[in-house]
């Protein structure tokens, strides 16, 4: 019997061999994620500036496309005079009402001109901006 034991014994020892010349292989790691950076934002161009527009009205000629120095002729020395960028607000003030003109350049580089008026009583109220146009040319404005 103890020629039957030895004989699978040598079979056991080439099998063995041939299952350690296997090397056993990691498990392939999983593909690392790709950073993927966004495309640069194209450069813009700003977009081309728009024409103010113009307030038409009865009663505003001689006021609507008026410089600075225009109003200041037809309503004395404005009460308020604020600039913020390229605009402009000057305020003039009288018994009658109180008129905010606007001034914005037609184009850049180009000379201020009232685009729009606005007129209302002391009260805050509404006035009618060709009223309170003629009552300021008539009466010398208040400071």
């Amino acid at each position: 019997m103890n020629g039957r034991i030895l004989l699978p014994l040598p079979a056991l020892l080439v099998l063995a061999a041939c299952s350690a010349s296997e090397q056993v292989r990691p498990l392939p790691s999983p593909p690392r994620p790709t950073t993927i950076r966004p495309a640069p934002p194209p450069m813009l161009k700003p977009p081309p500036r728009r024409p103010a527009q113009v307030l038409a009205a009865p009663g505003l000629q001689g006021v609507i496309g008026a410089d600075a120095e225009a109003l200041t002729r037809l309503f004395g020395t404005p009460r308020l005079d604020v600039r913020e960028g390229d605009a402009r607000k000057l305020q003039w003030s009288g018994t009658a009402c109180v008129l905010d003109a606007y001034l914005y350049p037609p184009e850049t580089g180009t000379r201020a001109t009232a685009t729009f008026i606005d007129a209302r009583r002391g009260d805050g109220r509404d006035v009618d901006r060709g009223a309170c146009v003629a009552a300021l040319r008539q009466s010398p404005p208040r400071r």
